[in-house]
């Protein structure tokens, strides 16, 4: 039979009785003759916990020291998750054997709290499936080439299930999660929001980019670039339904060939509240200066979003872009420190409350008009855009937070993403 991916969430491994009910459901995959690797997260809340009391103890400046030492701290929690879950699974008379990252060993490079996968040898993992074991390998986490722990950052457990998918050339990957699939937009904000059956990577790509929490963005460019299968599900359905009922349920995240000609125009709305605009303003319109901005800036590993230069006047322009609030403060005082001094200017601006709601479908490569429908429901509305990107497949617009939930709900009813599909 084949060789099969789960990935648990931290909800689905919340408690002992969950971490039960997914021992369960394995084993029935493992008894039906498949080879079986499971990615579980931290136990729910742990990875904050953990966290929390470092940040009691933690000095006021972040260094390269600290951000280890947070890493060995937080991958403690996934290891407790595997443990437990071989555990259960053996209580089930499932033979079961848990690895930490560093065992495998998954290779990362050093970015500490935000590392990236390398490499993964499967030699390790592959005996002990041949040996008729399930593997437990903990999400999350890998070892650098100087052997010290690290993390993917928040989310990374989807990056590592999906990259040992990759790795060890799975014939799927399921993501188990407390939904049930992908939806149209967040059914927290719009009770109407469907869920997808189907939905393209590069439409999953965006909407992960742009804000949806189903998925993590890493996750998905490796399940695109390798061709992973990737199927959403929700953990919380009976452990014991068939498994050709299962593998067909939740959405299916497909390669764009394999999506219907007739692609509705704008499958989803997704939206983030965790941005931050920075203005950076009176800066010499010249060749070079939005790199000795954001060069500074990526040098720092902090990730940009949204960027708008300004009409150049008197020979100066404004030069303003988004962050994710973590990284704000960071961000302010980097460019204050080392950037705006060579720039003669010392005139920044920020702002913590704005958010991105976004469009995304690949159908909106063959239809015209979409934007300006988009900018046309939040005019009616009322909704001020500070910011606009786009892409083939996605519009995206910067505005006030305040606003947030109206703009979506005002954009799903306007691409009719409330009704049906035929």
């Amino acid at each position: 039979m084949a060789l099969i991916v789960h990935k648990y969430g931290g909800t689905s491994m919340g408690s002992t009785e969950r971490i039960r009910n997914v021992a369960k459901r394995v084993a029935k995959w493992h008894r039906a003759g498949h080879q079986m690797v499971v990615v579980p997260s931290a136990m729910s809340g742990e990875t904050n916990r953990l966290l929390g009391l470092a940040k009691e103890l933690s000095p006021p400046k972040q260094t390269d020291e600290l951000l280890r030492e947070l890493d060995m701290l937080a991958s403690t929690g996934e290891q407790v998750s595997v443990g437990l879950l071989a555990i259960a699974l053996q209580a089930e008379g499932v033979p079961a054997v848990s690895f930490a990252g560093w065992q495998v060993p998954i290779h990362t490079n050093s970015a500490y709290t935000k590392a990236r996968i390398e490499s993964i040898e499967d030699r390790k993992v592959r005996a002990e499936l041949e040996a008729g074991k399930v593997v437990i390998i903990t999400g999350f986490q890998g070892v650098d080439d100087k052997g010290h722990i690290t993390t993917l950052g928040r989310g990374g457990s989807d990056t590592s299930a999906v990259a040992v998918a990759a790795a060890m050339k799975a014939a799927e990957c399921l993501i188990y999660t407390d939904v049930d699939g992908v939806y149209t937009t967040d059914p927290r904000v719009v009770p109407e929001a469907r869920r997808l059956q189907t939905v393209s990577f590069e439409e999953m790509l965006e909407m992960a980019s742009m804000g949806s929490k189903v998925l993590q963005i890493r996750s998905v460019e490796f399940a695109g670039k390798y061709k992973v299968p990737l199927r959403v599900l929700s953990s919380f359905t009976p452990w014991d339904i068939a498994i050709e009922e299962e593998a067909k349920s939740g959405t299916l995240i497909t390669f764009e060939e394999d999506t219907q000609m007739e692609q509705a125009v704008v499958s989803g709305i997704a939206f983030n509240r965790d941005e931050a605009k920075i203005s950076v303003l009176g800066v010499p319109d010249k060749p070079g200066i939005a790199y000795n901005i954001l060069g500074a800036v990526a040098d720092a590993n902090i990730e940009v979003d949204v960027i708008i230069q300004n009409i150049s006047k008197d020979g100066k322009t404004d030069f303003s872009f988004t962050v994710h609030r973590n990284d704000y403060a960071r961000t302010v005082d980097l460019l204050k420190g080392k950037v705006l001094p060579s720039l003669g200017t010392d005139s920044i601006e920020g702002d913590t409350r704005i958010c991105k709601v976004s469009i995304v479908g690949i159908g909106m490569r063959s239809h015209v008009g979409i934007a300006s429908k988009m900018f046309r429901a939040l005019s009616e509305e009322g909704i001020n855009i500070q910011m606009i990107s786009t892409s083939e497949i996605k519009t995206s617009v910067v505005i006030d937070e305040k606003y947030m939930e109206l703009a979506v709900r005002a954009l799903h009813r306007a691409f009719d993403l409330d009704q049906p599909t035929a």
